[in-house]
């Protein structure tokens, strides 16, 4: 057997990358030797799609108890049977060049006109590690809900059509038992701003 010890570097060897696609994400092809627990080694061909890493945030006033959310049209959702209702998400984007605070407060603005307070990083995670390299750099952030808010509404030019919908942490907390919220890092968010008593 392997020595659960070996770094897993050490067990990688002979990796082969092929762009199969570079449209809007990059989509590529990996064929590597992999040394199996049992000490052989294996050819292996896995793809993948490299979306770039990004942040999101889960704004919470905490004098009020509400979140701000969003609300916008997912193709790959749709394609799947997602068909009558857009999808409700955590505000988030790409990182664009920036570190994942920079983002957050770039997109909070973008997308749902709102500034950001004080935030808390919370979690870095992989949003499909078997198939997208992706790492979303999960955010909770402070907002006044009773500030002037700018537009918001995503960017036009990137085919945003963004809805913002506040309402209190335990109905949206509620909406992913029944169904309404479906996205991961926004179930991921909820769940840790449910874990935070002292913010609500």
């Amino acid at each position: 057997m392997v020595a659960l010890a070996k770094k897993i570097k050490d067990r990688v060897r002979n990796a082969h990358l092929e762009v199969l696609s570079d449209a809007h994400y990059k989509l590529r092809r990996a064929t590597f030797d992999f040394e199996r627990r049992d000490g052989q080694w294996q050819t292996c061909m896995r793809e993948s799609y490299d979306l770039g890493d990004g942040a999101a945030v889960l704004p919470i006033d905490p004098a009020t108890g509400t979140v701000v959310l969003i609300k916008q049209f997912r193709w790959p959702a749709f394609d799947v049977g997602y068909k009558d209702k857009l999808l409700i998400e955590a505000v988030a984007g790409k990182l664009d060049g920036d570190d994942p605070e920079s983002c957050i407060r770039r997109e909070a603005m973008e997308e749902a006109g709102i500034k950001l307070g004080a935030v808390e990083r919370v979690f870095t995670v992989f949003s499909s590690p078997g198939a997208v390299a992706e790492r979303l750099h999960l955010f909770l952030g402070e907002y006044d809900s009773r500030a002037t808010r700018a537009k918001g509404g995503g960017l036009e030019a990137e085919g945003e059509d963004i809805e913002v919908t506040e309402l209190s942490l335990q109905d949206a907390y509620a909406m992913i038992a029944s169904g309404e919220i479906v996205d991961a890092k926004t179930i991921v968010l909820l769940q840790a701003a449910m874990l935070r008593p002292s913010r609500t």
